[in-house]
């Protein structure tokens, strides 16, 4: 099984980010899917989900209206679109499957808004 996120970087203050997670080695489809952050100090806060078939969301309101979380069942990827972004979201951004009592992370991509 592997969750592998790729996308991040430095990015300034305004600016957009694309974060993918690619799986393999499970059912894709199956599961819901979320995106992690944790900064320095801090813990590891839920940003956004998508249930299985890609019908339901979830945001959390520190990024709602800014970050856009999708999936691609056919490429067994998902996705978080990331605009306007802030200093307060440079992070280490984690990719998380959930089914039944399955659960899986990657290994995180630094997300870093600085100017």
């Amino acid at each position: 099984v592997q969750l592998v996120e790729s996308g991040g970087g430095l990015v300034q203050p305004g600016g957009s980010l694309r974060l993918a997670c690619a799986a393999s080695g499970f059912t894709f489809r199956n599961y819901a899917m979320r995106w992690y952050r944790q900064a320095p100090g801090k813990e590891r806060e839920l940003v956004a989900g998508v249930s299985s078939a890609g019908a339901s969301t979830y945001y959390a309101d520190s990024v709602k209206g800014r970050f856009t979380i999708s999936r691609d069942n056919a490429e067994n990827t998902v996705y978080l679109q990331m605009n306007s972004l802030k200093p307060e979201d440079s992070a280490v951004y984690y990719c998380y499957a959930a089914y039944s009592r399955y659960e899986y992370w990657g290994q995180g991509t630094q997300v870093t808004v600085s100017s």
